[in-house]
């Protein structure tokens, strides 16, 4: 008797999962400024045009695909066809190589929040961030030793993570409708704070007008897939197993857009947050809002505390709730990222979870030693390029071209269609078909294309060739992880 599956306890558990899957890190960093930069307020029509065009329909694609095949994505691509598991694989390595580096930047999450208490940070967030408490060497080629703060650190957040998954996906259900909402009501205190704040305007402001001339720029449209592909974990095998948890007749298209109209409403909103307390730095330093604007890990670690620093009362308060906003919406994420990579062993060798997730966590664990030494932030970054930039459009591409001309897209529609709260066109065949390879595959070239004509950042050669090597070996692996031979595919 076939082993029966596990399931979700409620829709709303599915959903909140789900979004907690895709709400990370990102949204808080990344999305106010990649917004800013592409036109501001414009950047709205590709943002929003992209997410219908691509992010919903991929996202109704892999929740479909494994809610009928009832299995995590490299069982699902091998009922399609036994020489398509490998697409499966590799999108759990792509997902491997994030959980490695992930916990990581948690762990300077859980070292901030004890800072925050006393605001160590000082007068210059800066040099304390990276000289402090990175303590930087001068390149990737040099390691450094381990910066045992950091260490601590992403041990507490695979014990965590382990504690809750070794319970199985009913655990996580309950778990994340608190991860999920907890960082929605501290966005909005964040949000009613700063814009109380002297300057809050000029940084909305800054955050907002808008360049209709940006829309004029393919690099803007470009910009607004990536940023839609990236912010709703596709591409990792994530939602192809969260939805081989659901019960029968379980909604698809209803559910895709919930979860993706509720990722992309959290970047949204995180940007007045974020702009609010920056206007208001700029207004303390008596600068221009361009003059402190930061991207990425600077943002978080460095001008975000600095602004923090300066608050007249209860600086200590939102420090905290700061960077336990950053944790809440990091641990959805990581569960995320361990939960298809185990399911995608366990589904073709029927491994015992509790088994495979021990062996997982000591890995992830190990994996990340690496990123915490006095280098490792060097190759954390190019890490994380490499599997964003390459390896998830890589998967997503061959999704849309496996259910486009493999399996056919009418199929998965009818499928989708005899079990949804409404019914998905035609217009979805063509996005899967033909938009989604044209502007993904267009992507992945004109990237590809710059990397080989410029490198990447300052790197040197030999560290760029590594970060493509390590992709390319994880081709060769998936490949061979196909032939291996596991359970009876039905």
């Amino acid at each position: 008797m076939a082993e029966e599956r596990e399931r979700w306890t409620s829709r709303t558990s599915f959903i909140m999962a789900s979004i907690g899957a895709a709400i990370g890190l990102g949204n808080v960093w990344r999305f106010p400024y990649i917004a800013y930069a592409n036109g501001g307020g414009a950047f709205l029509v590709p943002f929003f045009f992209a997410l219908f065009t691509a992010g919903i329909p991929l996202m109704i694609l892999e929740y479909a695909l494994g809610r009928k095949m009832q299995a995590g994505a490299p069982t699902a691509f091998a009922k399609i066809g036994k020489n398509l598991e490998w697409i499966g694989w590799l999108a759990l390595f792509a997902v491997m190589l994030i959980f490695a580096y992930y916990p990581v930047i948690m762990s300077w999450c859980w070292n901030y929040m004890l800072y925050s208490i006393r605001l160590d940070w000082g007068a210059d967030a800066n040099s304390f961030f990276y000289k402090n408490f990175l303590q930087l060497t001068d390149g990737p080629g040099d390691l450094g030793g381990i910066r045992w703060p950091i260490l601590v650190g992403l041990a507490i957040s695979w014990l965590a993570i382990f504690l809750i998954l070794y319970k199985g996906v009913r655990i996580v259900g309950k778990v994340v409708i608190y991860t999920v909402t907890i960082p929605w009501i501290i966005l909005v205190i964040m949000l009613i704070r700063g814009l109380t704040l002297p300057g809050a305007l000029e940084g909305v402001n800054y955050y907002l007008t808008p360049d209709f001339k940006a829309l004029l720029r393919p690099g803007v449209w470009l910009a607004a897939y990536g940023q839609v592909f990236f912010s709703l974990s596709l591409g990792m095998g994530t939602l192809i197993v969260y939805s081989s948890y659901l019960s029968p007749r379980s909604d698809i298209a209803n559910n895709a857009f919930i979860t993706s109209l509720g990722d992309a409403g959290t970047s949204f909103f995180a940007g007045f947050g974020v702009f609010s307390v920056v206007g208001y730095l700029a207004q303390a330093m008596n600068v221009g809002v361009p003059e402190v604007t930061t991207s990425g890990v600077s943002l978080a670690f460095v001008t975000y505390p600095t602004a923090i620093k300066l608050l007249p009362f209860w600086a200590s308060l939102f420090g905290f709730l700061f960077f336990l906003l950053l944790l809440t919406l990091g641990i959805d994420s990581f569960f995320s990222q361990v939960e298809p990579f185990v399911a995608g062993f366990t589904d073709k060798w029927r491994f015992r979870k509790e088994t495979v997730l021990i062996f997982v966590t000591v890995f992830g664990f190990l994996a990340g030693v690496v990123f915490t030494t006095r280098g490792g932030f060097y190759w954390l970054d190019i890490i994380d390029y490499y599997t964003c930039s390459f390896g998830l459009t890589l998967v997503a591409i061959l999704e849309s071209i496996t259910i486009g001309y493999v399996y056919k897209t009418w199929r998965l529609r009818e499928y989708i269609n005899d079990v949804s709260e409404f019914r998905v066109g035609r217009w979805w065949d063509i996005t899967i078909m033909v938009i989604l390879p044209l502007i993904l595959g267009v992507t992945f070239i004109l990237e590809l294309v710059r990397l080989v004509r410029h490198g990447y950042g300052d790197y040197p050669t030999w560290a760029s060739l590594l970060g493509a090597l390590v992709l390319v070996l994880l081709i060769i692996l998936s490949l061979i992880l196909m032939k291996i031979k596991g359970r009876e595919v039905e």
